[in-house]
């Protein structure tokens, strides 16, 4: 980094791509001398499902207004534009949806620019080739790492970290799209590269991951980093919204557990001395950041499929019911699962039913502290869960008399509960969970990263 550049700006035009960019605050940005616009595109915070489909949680639309914003600030302004994580999950096909939708764009724009497309989905047999060579940890809660669990999945992703962005854009990409990546490496990158400090540029990055989350007004879209050698300063994009010591200090705690330490590929922020000071009413400046460079490892997500679901949902508002709701679960329980395996037999095969009380405590799923008052009224969800979505509707129909009509004790008259669909059935489909929380150690930061340059004619060189 010059003397006569002793910053480099990042542009955060969001929190995520998809949510909704403001084209004022990109402008805003570009006008202060940006030297990059970067955004994350991803998240788990949805589930399994995205990941285990290779699809985004937000539509087509809404990325496609997004990405129009930046491509013609990028365009105009000469600058690359950096997306981590497309398509919430950063799998192969929701990487190419995301490389579709820019090639789209650029077509009704007249631009030809020079994408490249970082890969990070990784084959289930070679990540547990490696878990075989020892070369696999797991993170708590989970332990060990058997070859085993990682064949069971039916996608995994390494997340990636800023190396192969500095890659591509010295490569000549105007517009970098990544698979699975880490939130502040994308931001990272840029900085990283053109010689920021790896303290401030990786604590910027990890500051400016979510947009004006750090600001007081979290909605209101990103902001703009200023990193140098030994600091950086952060300010919000959005004219009317501010920056604190406070809200900046504070993000640190954000999706993780410790706000002095974070661990990235390559090494780990420390952020135990790092001072907050306002320049002004809107920006803040930080300083004592370091990063301390460890064996590189990248982090692995992994998913699994694990059967299918039918769900059915009533409304009670009985007195009765509502005073011992525990004790009518239990017994509804037991009575549900009995007249299942009564009815069906063994052809039912493995088989889950679910109870969550909605206005009770479903959301937590733990013991509701004794002495409180009885809820004015709940929403019961009832989940079967069965080999195939055939089993599991079976197993809802069945149980459907005794979960509509099924009084507290058995002398009473059967009561009707409010239920607010017909048919009451509802299929959602294959279920998935989270199987992986894992790092897996790597001889180099490009060893587990597929890239792919695209001109814009479609025509695909392979580094």
């Amino acid at each position: 980094m010059t003397t006569t550049e002793k910053h480099t700006i990042v542009l955060v035009p969001i929190g995520a791509m998809g949510l909704g960019i403001d084209e004022g605050d990109v402008e805003r940005g570009i006008a202060a001398g940006a030297h990059v616009i970067a955004c994350d595109a991803g998240s788990t915070d949805s589930g399994p499902a995205y990941l285990s489909n290779s699809m985004s949680k937000y539509s087509r639309a809404a990325i496609k207004h997004d990405l129009r914003i930046m491509m013609v600030a990028r365009h105009k302004a000469g600058i690359p534009l950096l997306i981590g994580s497309c398509g919430t999950c950063g799998a192969d096909k929701a990487l190419e949806w995301t490389r579709d939708i820019v090639l789209e764009i650029a077509h009704e724009l007249g631009q030809r620019p020079r994408i490249a497309l970082l890969y990070s989905e990784q084959e289930p047999e070679a990540i547990a080739k490696l878990a075989a060579e020892g070369r696999i940890k797991a993170l708590a809660p989970f332990e060990g790492a058997d070859p085993d669990t990682f064949l069971e999945c039916n996608r995994i992703v390494a997340l990636l970290g800023p190396e192969p962005y500095i890659a591509a854009v010295k490569a000549g990409a105007d517009i970098v799209l990544g698979g699975r990546t880490t939130d502040p490496a994308v931001l990272a990158a840029v900085p990283l590269m053109r010689g920021a400090g790896a303290g401030p540029a990786w604590h910027a990055a990890k500051i400016g991951e979510c947009g004006a989350l750090c600001a007081i007004r979290p909605r209101d879209g990103g902001v703009l980093l200023r990193i140098g050698v030994d600091h950086f300063e952060v300010e919000p994009l959005r004219p009317g919204n501010q920056c604190t010591p406070h809200t900046v200090s504070a993000h640190m705690l954000y999706e993780n557990s410790n706000p002095f330490v974070l661990h990235e590929p390559g090494g780990m922020l420390d952020a135990t001395h790092a001072h907050y000071e306002a320049i002004d009413d809107r920006s803040v400046r930080v300083t004592g950041s370091q990063f301390i460079v460890k064996p590189y490892t990248m982090k692995l997500e992994g998913t699994a499929r694990c059967g299918f679901q039918t769900v059915m949902l009533v409304g009670i508002q009985d007195r009765a019911v509502l005073k011992e709701i525990d004790a009518f679960l239990t017994r509804m329980h037991e009575v549900l699962v009995a007249r299942v395996r009564t009815s069906m037999g063994e052809g039912v095969g493995n088989f889950h039913i679910s109870l969550r009380p909605y206005g009770w405590n479903a959301v937590s799923g733990l013991p509701v502290d004794d002495g409180g008052p009885p809820p004015r009224e709940i929403g019961l969800m009832f989940i079967a869960t069965a080999d195939t979505q055939e089993l599991a509707t079976q197993i809802a129909k069945t149980c459907n008399p005794w979960f509509f009509h099924l009084p507290l004790v058995e002398a009473q008259e059967l009561p009707s509960y409010g239920f607010p669909f017909s048919p009451a059935e509802l299929e959602r489909g294959q279920v998935y969970e989270f199987r992986l929380n894992h790092i897996v150690s790597v001889s180099n930061p490009m060893e587990l990263v597929r890239t792919q340059f695209v001109e814009f004619e479609m025509e695909v060189t392979h580094a």
